[in-house]
């Protein structure tokens, strides 16, 4: 087993460094650049039931330290992946793990039955984008997400993630749901609700008019959900938002996550995964780990410790 083998959630990664979903598309476009199989895991665009068109207008706008995407999920549905898509990514030796969409239980469901039949390697449930209708309200209600996840748990045994929003007041209460209802593990954190304005017209400058920021600029917000859930509750954790370095995947995983995505980082440069999976053995060592299993929560039990030391004073 290699050194840098983890498991999150029952899901085995030879590496804890994944590629987000909607930033890799089903891995195609990278395939030429790289071997896939040096991945700890491709989390790869969202299937829905059907093919999703996306939404009009300009999609993408970049920003200080990030970018603005407002794309719609646009995705050509769960059939086009069984049939091209999941046939090619099975080849690979890396952990596949398909992100869900949909705006009905029985569509998650129906969506999951079909790709655990197919064999992937677990099943993500995005209930937090903010760029299509209806936001995925799954994401922003406690009861609707505690339902969603019990019926999509009822129809799958493979390790099931839910990809939660930061787009709330805070993220305890929608973990705890998706931790009762039965997820195995949590992601941590979706892309934050912003607008760009155009300067000369005064207009926004997506067609959606919002969008989701990601890069760099949200690494602190993702940082302060993922230490919150991992202080309060014991499921495992994908540290995601704004990582471009080893540095920043051993802040994720100091501050509880058990593995990390590196998303909007390959836009600028898609070799950003292998560069940190190359370089985080010297990050975690200079951080004074051995394993990646050391650093995990390193910051979560500094401040127990703190906590307790004011208690005893």
């Amino acid at each position: 087993m290699s050194a840098q083998a983890v498991s999150v959630g029952g899901l085995s990664l030879k590496n804890p460094v994944l590629v987000a979903s909607g930033t890799f598309g089903y891995g195609r476009e990278f395939a030429p650049l790289f071997d896939l199989s040096r991945l700890g895991g491709i989390m790869v665009k969202g299937v829905s039931v059907t093919p999703w068109a996306g939404n009009a207008g300009v999609r993408v706008a970049e920003t200080e330290s990030g970018m603005l995407n407002a794309i719609g999920l646009q995705n050509p549905g769960l059939q086009h992946f069984l049939d091209v898509d999941w046939p090619w990514l099975r080849r690979f030796d890396t952990a596949v793990v398909v992100n869900v969409v949909g705006h009905s239980v029985a569509e998650y469901v129906a969506v999951t039955e079909a790709v655990t039949a197919a064999g992937v390697g677990a099943v993500e449930l995005n209930v937090s984008c903010p760029n299509i209708a209806d936001g995925l309200v799954f994401g922003t209600d406690e009861r609707a997400l505690f339902g969603l996840v019990s019926a999509v748990r009822k129809v799958t045994a493979l390790p099931l993630i839910v990809k939660l929003s930061p787009n709330t007041s805070g993220p305890l209460p929608y973990a705890r749901a998706a931790v009762e209802a039965g997820a195995d593990a949590l992601s941590l954190i979706n892309t934050v609700l912003g607008v760009a304005i155009d300067r000369n017209s005064g207009q926004t400058v997506l067609g959606n008019r919002t969008g989701g920021l990601s890069g760099p600029a949200i690494r602190p917000i993702a940082l302060r959900f993922v230490l919150e859930v991992a202080a309060a509750l014991p499921v495992d954790l994908i540290g995601m938002g704004g990582i471009a370095t080893a540095q920043d995947a051993v802040s994720f995983l100091q501050a509880g996550a058990g593995a990390v995505a590196v998303g909007t980082a390959l836009f600028r440069d898609p070799w950003t995964a292998l560069r940190i999976i190359d370089e985080l053995p010297a990050a975690l060592s200079t951080a004074g780990y051995q394993t990646v299993d050391e650093a995990v929560g390193r910051a979560v039990r500094q401040e127990r410790e703190r906590r307790d030391g004011r208690g005893r004073s």
